[in-house]
């Protein structure tokens, strides 16, 4: 048993290695002027911070960080209504038509975005959802609802049945029991929820590359990309843009990791 317990941690030891190790360098390539092309593995001897002034400049970041926010926010609170919604009849009134439902939408987690962006794109002009901001809310709910259906159905599935009967009991109809009784009891579920899509969404590039064209609609990804090209490189930069990019997210993951952890483990017991 001790044995099995040392190799876990030598296998946990080494996936955060897999994680960290970058993270350190790309802190290392912020911290350095564009002059040093010393090791990337070792700490500069000095202190500056003009990649981070450069970046937040250059690739303005203000407005890319504003568009971020926008989109993030409107997907997180779109796929916690339509989700958490469509999870509730699911887990609830078992059937072979919402087994298949349950079954397809669940599916759909392996279906890349990418393998359908020339159909979707083509929607995409038809209702000319083209470089605006209910376009990419609207596209990053849609793939982000069939993992979170799963997580809401899987949860709501534990919790008994009898609360319901008794909120009917008390004069609660279908809506007033889900909204009044369920959902305030899906707060772990949702938390994750809220890291899982939002995280997707703060760091979507795919996507905002190819339905975001206007310069004033650019996100993060799409602004920190114009470091690169065949005449320009600024690695220093992209380190730097980098980390002001995951500061939120990691922020966020921070504060609320012990509800993440804990919501997965509930939304995935069925």
């Amino acid at each position: 048993m001790k044995k099995k317990h040392a190799a876990a941690r030598i296998l946990i030891a080494l996936a955060a290695l897999v994680y960290l190790v970058p993270f350190y360098m790309v802190v290392v390539m912020s911290l350095k002027r564009s002059d040093d092309f010393s090791s990337k593995w070792f700490l500069p001897d000095y202190f500056t911070l003009e990649n981070f002034v450069n970046a937040w400049q250059s690739a303005n970041i203000p407005r890319g960080i504003c568009n971020n926010l926008i989109i993030t926010a409107g997907s997180v609170a779109l796929v916690i209504v339509l989700g958490a919604m469509a999870s509730y009849p699911l887990a609830r009134y078992k059937s072979r038509l919402n087994n298949f439902i349950y079954t397809f939408i669940v599916s759909l987690i392996i279906v890349p975005s990418l393998s359908i962006s020339v159909s979707l794109y083509r929607i995409m002009i038809d209702i000319k959802a083209i470089d605006t901001y209910w376009g990419m809310i609207l596209i990053t709910a849609t793939f982000s609802l069939p993992i979170v259906i799963f997580l809401y159905t899987g949860f709501i599935s534990t919790i008994p049945k009898e609360l319901d009967d008794a909120a009917r009991i008390d004069g609660c109809s279908h809506a007033g029991v889900f909204f009044r009784v369920i959902f305030p009891l899906l707060r772990t579920t949702t938390i994750t929820v809220v890291i899982f899509t939002g995280s997707s969404a703060w760091n979507d590039y795919g996507n905002a590359l190819f339905y975001l064209q206007s310069p004033k609609k650019q996100t993060m990804t799409l602004a920190l990309s114009t470091f690169f090209s065949e005449y320009h490189l600024e690695l220093g930069w992209m380190a730097a843009g980098c980390i002001i990019n995951v500061l939120p997210l990691l922020i966020v993951f921070f504060c609320f990791q012990k509800y993440f952890i804990k919501g997965l483990t509930e939304g995935a017991v069925k």
